[in-house]
Order: structure tokens, then sequence, then C-alpha cells
């Protein structure tokens, strides 16, 4: 089971902000971020990599505003 953040709303860098807290505070080893924007998506992304986490999969976004979610696993 993820943990799931739902950063939607949240301007840059926030959503980075939050996912690189969340990332060093859980215990489980994936995390999935709700994002609405291009950019949270590829800034989220970016920072996951750099702290060792590897992006496994995307999602498409579903409902109204949500540009898509994404599942960050920690790397092995």
């Amino acid at each position: 089971m993820s943990n799931i953040m739902d950063t939607r709303g949240l301007s840059c860098p926030q959503p980075v902000m939050e996912t690189l807290e969340e990332m060093g505070r859980i215990k489980q080893r994936q995390i999935e971020v709700l994002v609405d924007t291009d950019t949270s998506r590829e800034n989220v992304m970016r920072a996951a990599k750099s702290q060792g986490w590897e992006v496994k999969e995307i999602k498409p976004g579903q409902g109204e505003g949500i540009f898509g979610s994404m599942t960050v696993f920690m790397s092995l």
C-alpha cells in the first residue's frame, strides 16, 4: 500500500517540498503523488530521482481539474 499525497492546487515549489518531506518520513517504499500541472509533475519526478527514487508509473488524471497522478517507488 502506498501513501497518497494530494498536491493539486499547490504552486511550485510546494508539491516538491511536500513530496521530499514525505519521502524522508515514510517507512513504505512508495508514494502516489496527485498533481494538476505539467510543471508540478516534472519537478516532482526530478526531485524523486535526485533522492534515489524511481518513477514507475504515471497514471492519467481522472475527474475534473486533475492533470494526473504519479506513483513514485524507492529504488533498491
